[in-house]
């Protein structure tokens, strides 16, 4: 059996890719072996064993440490002290050498405890060991090994069993609450949206398109969903003794104490306009690319017009992934200028900055869609059509002002491959004719796009996660010459590796597994680091999807179940073999997730309003099993001009009608959320066990302070007695006498 370590410092003394001079080699080497002299005695110091070996690259040392258990016990014990002082429910760690023998500490526990004491502030009594920071910054990470037995048991239990056969405590005592609370909420939206793709079956194939009462039961369900998880949120984190754990975390290491709370504020509001300049620089991008890829490329006849139609294709590829970077990288900047104490708020603004931009590009799309191509296609496309017939006619005069001529090569449609001069009249690249224009405009392009980003999108997002990962390490490992291996196998294929000295050669057993030991490690250390945030986005931009757009399409509440039933096996499969094992975290919340999904749940109430209101029926001849928007874009265009002769003022009577209602739905769903709040508080909180657990837990803390104390506490079926006092009392006849009775006593004789 190898030996337990609980955590793994990944230190670089020569930096990856660098390229010194002897100097510089010399002096760096020199700072490598103060920096991890100064480790190694931190380490020891603080009654901890740690050990160096090699790593996978030149200059990488893998610096393995474990805790004793005298030393985890005082941490435990201190741990629990903090819980106490802070308010939190007293946690279920032992905290004496006994309850410690009896009940051993969860993995996850011990890695939390250890991991936090060795990369917590002095101020938090920690070791201050920081990735990265100042006086750290040769160490790269620190991270934990994988229970490669428990994650073979795991992947086995998601392929075999149905998702509710996976216990949670389980995966919450092997990755900590964070991740527990996510897999718990990700079946949990896994199995309510079963009502809304059933709901999204029955009308598709009985309903009618852009129905009202399927738009109104989805925003229910939407409201519903997110209030009961409010409370599960609330109940787990009774259940595991995590309620208000923010009190107790540790600060963050490059947090500024002693800065106003003015500046700070001020940071943040600074921040804004970074926003809303990308946020515009986005939308101008995004707009462009539609324009161009529902008008420009269906007017464009010219020479390669087929390929044309990939442009809008390419120039997304091409710009927005680049812009969403950049602006990620601001947005971190940003956020550590803003100097958040603690990592639960840094992550929390840093969560609405990344989601805002990528909610506008998840959406945008389907919003230009819905309320500028549907409705306005046909005035859209002759307005584009018109500007860029006079604009070539404008190009073409400009040329034949300079006497300048296309060759054969530069114009295959105009003028017949014959090298003579084109004039004005031979322009044949744009599509004149209004009738044929018109023709050109996709019915079904709403359902289309719902399709792509329900279905299409989803499983290439899968291939990334899962298979993509799987290609570049094999491709890594053959060109390396170590064969096919991953992070949590015991590898396949012969592996040609030179051990070094000082690794153990012999040909014993307890020699062999030390080796095969330190290849999992260094296999492990070059896997990415697991973010749930990641993950969440995903989920909560799918909820989006399924809330805010699926009237257009009822079917895609069905594509997010069939995707989920496979994305919770696909990310735990990602834990356990494409990522690092996750650092656990106490928390109590999806953090600023929860507050995105009420933002999306009221957007809803404002789109599916509108959709319904524009694009439903008039007809009520209509066929009931026409479900899909099978009439012409032109059609609905024209439905919307249906007050004529004055149709312009008739559409924007219209669209003022489309956003009084949308307003009117907004203000009855803060109603319908009120009542709904209520109405679950009362059903699932109020009288609950871990309501009852909670109050026991608090009043309990308080009972055995005053114990300690030696007083009673209330309630106590204790017999009080009180010592009586011969004190000198100038009122004490005062006291003596007592005229109650004797008034009683008349009343009855009287009667």
């Amino acid at each position: 059996m190898p030996p337990r370590v609980d955590v793994v410092i990944v230190f670089r003394a020569i930096p990856k890719g660098a390229n010194f001079s002897k100097d510089e080699v010399r002096q760096n080497a020199v700072k490598a072996e103060k920096q991890y002299s100064k480790l190694i005695e931190t380490l020891t110091r603080a009654g901890l064993k740690a050990v160096g070996r090699r790593g996978e690259s030149q200059g990488q040392i893998l610096v393995l440490v474990t805790c004793p258990q005298n030393m985890l016990a005082n941490l435990v014990c201190y741990e629990r002290n903090s819980d106490f002082l802070y308010g939190l429910p007293m946690s279920k760690l032992p905290s004496t050498g006994n309850e410690f023998e009896s009940t051993p500490l969860s993995p996850a526990d011990r890695i939390r405890l250890v991991h936090g004491f060795i990369s917590s502030t002095p101020e938090d009594r920690g070791l201050g060991i920081i990735p990265r920071s100042k006086e750290w910054d040769l160490v790269e990470s620190i991270m934990v090994l994988h229970d490669h037995d428990f994650n073979d048991q795991w992947i086995h239990l998601w392929t075999r069993h149905r998702i509710a056969n996976v216990e949670l405590e389980k995966i919450r005592d092997q990755f900590g609450d964070s991740v527990a609370l996510y897999f718990f909420f990700l079946t949990a939206y896994t199995r309510a949206l079963i009502f809304p793709a059933a709901l999204g079956v029955i009308f598709y194939f009985y309903g009618t398109p852009y129905s009202a009462l399927y738009s109104t039961l989805l925003l229910l369900w939407s409201i519903v969903f997110v209030e009961w998880w409010r409370l599960q949120e609330r109940i787990l984190s009774v259940r595991w003794c995590t309620r208000g754990s923010w009190r107790v975390e540790k600060r963050r290491a490059d947090h500024i104490p002693n800065l106003p709370w003015w500046k700070q504020e001020m940071r943040m509001v600074a921040s804004i306009p970074i926003i809303l300049l990308f946020a515009t620089i986005l939308a101008a991008i995004l707009t462009g690319i539609f324009v161009l890829e529902a008008f420009v490329t269906h007017l464009y006849k010219g020479p390669g017009h087929k390929y044309v139609a990939f442009t809008p294709t390419i120039l997304f590829t091409l710009l927005v992934p680049r812009l969403l970077a950049i602006y990620q990288k601001r947005a971190n900047n940003f956020t550590d200028w803003e100097n958040h104490s603690h990592q639960s708020s840094h992550s929390s603004s840093l969560s609405i900055k990344v989601f805002t931009l990528s909610a506008m590009n998840a959406y945008l799309g389907l919003a230009l869609s819905a309320f500028v191509y549907v409705p306005f296609g046909e005035s859209v496309m002759h307005f584009v059509q018109f500007h860029l017939f006079n604009g070539g006619l404008h190009a073409l005069a400009l040329l034949d002002k300079f006497n300048v001529s296309f060759n054969a090569t530069s114009n295959l449609g105009a003028g017949g491959g014959h090298g003579e001069k084109v004039g004005v009249a031979g322009l044949d690249l744009w599509e004149s004719d209004r009738r044929s224009a018109r023709r050109k405009l996709n019915p079904s392009r709403l359902q289309e796009q719902m399709f792509a980003f329900t279905v299409t999108n989803q499983v290439v997002d899968t291939f990334m996660e899962i298979g993509l990962p799987y290609i570049l390490r094999a491709v890594e490992s053959f060109r390396s010459g170590k064969g096919f291996r991953n992070g949590n196998s015991k590898g396949h294929g012969k592996k040609k590796r030179v051990a070094f000295d000082d690794e153990p050669v012999g040909q014993d057993a307890h020699g062999r597994e030390e080796r095969e030991f330190l290849e999992h490690i260094r296999s492990e250390v070059a896997l990415p680091e697991y973010d749930v945030f990641s993950d969440y986005g995903e989920m909560v931009t799918q909820f989006g999807y399924v809330a805010l757009w699926s009237t257009i399409w009822p079917l895609a509440p069905v594509m997010a179940l069939l995707n989920n039933y496979i994305e919770v096996r696909s990310d735990a499969f990602k834990i356990a073999v494409h990522t690092r094992r996750p650092i656990p975290v106490r928390t109590d919340t999806i953090g600023p997730w929860l507050e995105s999904l009420s933002f999306l749940t009221w957007l809803s109430a404002l789109t599916n309003s509108a959709l319904v209101y524009l694009f439903r029926p008039h007809d009520h001849h209509a066929h009931p099993l026409e479900t899909t928007m099978n009439a012409d874009v032109t059609d609905i265009s024209q439905h919307l001009k249906h007050h004529q002769p004055n149709g312009l003022a008739a559409t924007r009577e219209l669209l003022m009608s489309a956003l009084l209602i949308a307003l009117f739905a907004s203000h009855g769903y803060l109603v319908v959320r009120a009542a709904i709040r209520h109405i679950l508080n009362r059903a699932i909180w109020t009288g609950s066990k871990e309501m009852k657990e909670a109050e026991r837990t608090e009043r309990e803390v308080k009972e055995k302070y005053l114990s300690s104390l030696g007083q009673v506490a209330p309630g106590d079926n204790v017999k009080l007695e009180y010592e009586t006092t011969n004190e000198k009392d100038d009122w004490a006849n005062f006291w003596a006498t007592d005229e109650g009775m004797n008034d009683i006593g008349k009343m009855v004789k009287d009667a």
